[in-house]
């Protein structure tokens, strides 16, 4: 039986997110395009809503994926655009997701940026750009900024990544590029 949950996360761009979530397994659907939460952050910012089996991969493994493949701990004059965020649809889920973040603090060095949001709207992508690199896998954007996280899935958390699906990073030449 498949209890499917979802979170939504935001950092860096959205093409990038979505093919991060998209590439791993357990997680049955990537919603991309923008989210605003509350307040201070009622603004749409990229993101995605990640729809995922918790019994397949854990929300743990979901946060610490998405804090290694944007710049998570790097305010820059773009972070209304790209807020590093994760956005909670339950008052259970935003605890849960603000322990977890406090015990990778450490990890990070303390210097965590990412905040814990209640999610309050979604407005998708145009459906052009929408599943944007597996449409395009070899323009030059894929490869410059998203092979890169792509391969980090691959180090750092091969067992929740679908290989099959990224074979085709695995054969590319392994030339390091840091991305949005």
């Amino acid at each position: 039986m498949i209890l499917t949950e979802k979170i939504a996360f935001g950092g860096g761009c959205h093409w990038c997110t979505e093919a991060v979530f998209q590439s791993l397994v357990g997680v049955d659907k990537v919603e991309q395009g923008f989210v605003a939460s509350t307040a201070e952050n009622c603004t749409f910012s990229e993101a995605v809503i990640v729809h995922f089996d918790k019994f397949q991969i854990p929300l743990k493994a979901l946060l610490e994926i998405h804090l290694h493949t944007h710049k998570s701990t790097s305010n820059h004059s773009f972070r209304e655009k790209y807020r590093s965020a994760v956005y909670t649809f339950s008052e259970t889920q935003h605890n849960e997701v603000k322990a977890l973040l406090e015990d990778l603090q450490i990890q990070f060095q303390n210097k965590l940026i990412t905040k814990v949001l209640p999610f309050r709207e979604f407005k998708a992508s145009r459906v052009q750009i929408q599943n944007y690199y597996f449409k395009n896998p070899n323009k030059p954007f894929c490869k410059t900024f998203i092979n890169p996280k792509l391969r980090v899935l691959m180090d750092k958390f091969s067992e929740y990544t679908n290989k099959q699906q990224l074979k085709h990073v695995n054969n590319e030449t392994r030339e390091i590029t840091y991305s949005k």
